[in-house]
């Protein structure tokens, strides 16, 4: 899978998540996946929590549009977005070149 899918509706995107980063902020690749360092710890959710609220506001969608479909417990994840396209998408998260 890439990094950035298509899907009836939206995207979905294959991310390495980092928890308890200085900051939230996209990275970039990590393997075959977008990288993706959260503020938050991975404690009672916390993490998974921040990823949707982050991933809504940089996509332009609602946070019910975000849904972790893979990986909830581990730091590799499958995330739908709906509403969004995959070139919309990579402008936003600013993953032009891939």
């Amino acid at each position: 899978m890439t990094m950035i899918a298509a899907i009836p509706g939206g995207v979905e995107l294959s991310l390495h998540i980092q928890p308890r980063a200085g900051r939230t902020e996209v990275v970039g690749p990590h393997g075959d996946a977008l990288k993706i360092r959260l503020a938050a710890p991975p404690v009672d959710g916390e993490a998974n929590e921040a990823l949707i609220r982050f991933l809504a506001k940089t996509l332009g969608v609602a946070k019910r549009a975000v849904s972790i479909e893979r990986g909830e417990t581990g730091r590799k994840k499958r995330v739908r977005v709906l509403g969004v396209g995959v070139a919309q998408a990579r402008q936003f998260l600013g993953v032009l070149d891939l």
